[in-house]
């Protein structure tokens, strides 16, 4: 289960309203790396995990962080969206969506200026569960395979997408307050990335799993020619001059080497004709007694 304190686990507190920036501020929280799908990621994973009980309670408590994280963000966001009292539409004007109607503007010239119509119209002045674009969050976004190590280095992938936007987005704002917010996020996405590593490490040293996965299926039964080939699919031949194209491979049971003109097989791809009744198009034309 889980317990809600009423704190926040860094200060959300913006120097002024932005509802523009509280629309950029949406691609952390419900974007494809943001902390929405990393709390879904890190949540399924651990509730699915059979591995050793200190894998899942790491995972279970990086989960439990990021819905905090979560709600930093969808409070900052609510808090860029505030308005001055009802009363005092002349300050409200210069502050948000609402006030840009209410003075005068239209929702379009609003829209045009970058701000989130959505944020009034659907939430109130409220966060969303959207990215910066207004694309509502989806599952597809989150990965829980049940193999740890594949789905430690995925985690590793988000962790680094995710400080990277965070990164691009702490230079896009002059205001002390969310700043100081995104530089906690910042750290905290540091801290994750280094977990994961290190999570890898201690799993391959456990020897619970290993490179390649899924460890366990027999590597015998692969199509063993091309387990290490490195193949030159595209023109040019600088990529020979890369560490996965000579030596040996990381996994230490293979040797790497490099294609230049990788050829295929005699399959042409040719398809049978299906039933005359699929309605497909055939190869030939049907003669006139067979539609009969």
């Amino acid at each position: 289960m889980f317990f809600h304190s009423k704190q926040l686990a860094f200060q959300s507190k913006p120097d002024k309203p932005d509802p523009i920036f509280a629309k950029m501020l949406q691609e952390p929280l419900g974007g494809q790396w943001g902390e929405i799908s990393v709390m879904m990621t890190y949540l399924f994973q651990g509730w699915s995990c059979r591995g050793p009980a200190k894998y899942k309670d790491m995972i279970m408590d990086i989960g439990a962080e990021e819905i905090g994280h979560v709600e930093m963000l969808a409070t900052m966001i609510a808090r860029l969206l505030e308005t001055s009292p009802i009363d005092d539409q002349e300050d409200m004007a210069k502050n948000s969506i609402v006030g840009a109607v209410m003075g005068g503007a239209r929702v379009e010239d609003a829209i045009v200026a970058g701000m989130n119509p959505q944020h009034y119209i659907v939430s109130g002045l409220g966060a969303r569960p959207v990215d910066s674009s207004g694309n509502l969050w989806n599952a597809g976004f989150m990965t829980a395979s049940g193999n740890l190590l594949a789905d430690f280095r995925f985690n590793v992938t988000a962790e680094s997408q995710g400080r990277l936007q965070v990164a691009r987005l702490y230079n896009m704002t002059n205001d002390s307050g969310v700043r100081e917010m995104l530089s906690f996020l910042i750290a905290r996405d540091t801290m994750h990335q280094n977990q994961w590593l290190a999570a890898i490490a201690e799993l391959e040293a456990d020897g619970l799993e290993t490179t390649p996965v899924p460890s366990n299926f027999p590597q015998e039964r692969e199509h063993s020619p091309a387990s290490y080939q490195f193949l030159n699919h595209s023109e040019g031949t600088e990529s020979r001059e890369g560490g996965w194209a000579e030596g040996p491979s990381p996994d230490g049971r293979g040797e790497f080497s490099y294609v230049e003109n990788p050829g295929g097989s005699s399959d042409t791809g040719d398809l049978s004709q299906v039933d005359p009744r699929v309605y497909g198009t055939p190869a030939m034309p049907v003669p006139a007694a067979a539609k009969k």
